[in-house]
């Protein structure tokens, strides 16, 4: 099965996803194009030849309270910033009918990528997830991404992506 990673389009046929999360799959089909048009997020679509979506993820610019981060890294970042700029990784899903084959993976470098390339134009610290489960948290983790202490979200700064 040949897939392709790009952007959102009106060609791409997305009534027909299923990842097994309502949530996640609600957005794609009714929310994903709207916030493209007001410029709140980006979405990425994994689509087979027949612009079929198999799966996505979302980007968007966002920040995060110098409060909210480890203690280590709070001391090596500068005092006079309260709010340190991030990226949010805000959605990633795969359908249930490629699930279990890597594509997730796929799904996360390709936004990796896309931030790291980001961060070479704009100050980006790190990105962040929320993850919906904890399957979702063991997945991000297996990536390197670290628990912070104040919230449910997890985080992966911009110096781990370079090295990945």
């Amino acid at each position: 099965m040949k897939l392709t990673i790009e952007k959102l389009e009106s060609i791409h046929v997305k009534e027909e996803f299923s990842c097994g999360y309502d949530l996640l799959d609600n957005y794609l089909k009714r929310q994903a194009n709207q916030d493209i048009k007001r410029k709140l997020s980006s979405c990425s679509v994994l689509v087979d030849k027949q612009n079929i979506v198999k799966g996505y993820f979302t980007l968007s610019a966002n920040s995060i309270r110098r409060q909210d981060l480890p203690e280590e890294l709070i001391k090596k970042l500068p005092p006079s910033y309260s709010d340190l700029p991030v990226i949010l990784l805000g959605r990633i899903a795969i359908d249930k009918s490629i699930q279990g084959n890597g594509f997730g993976e796929i799904l996360l470098f390709d936004a990796l990528k896309k931030c790291l390339d980001l961060s070479n134009q704009l100050g980006i610290l790190a990105i962040v997830v929320d993850p919906i489960d904890d399957k979702a948290v063991s997945f991000y983790k297996s990536y390197g991404f670290i628990e912070l202490p104040t919230s449910d979200k997890m985080f992966l700064s911009m110096k781990t992506v370079e090295q990945l």
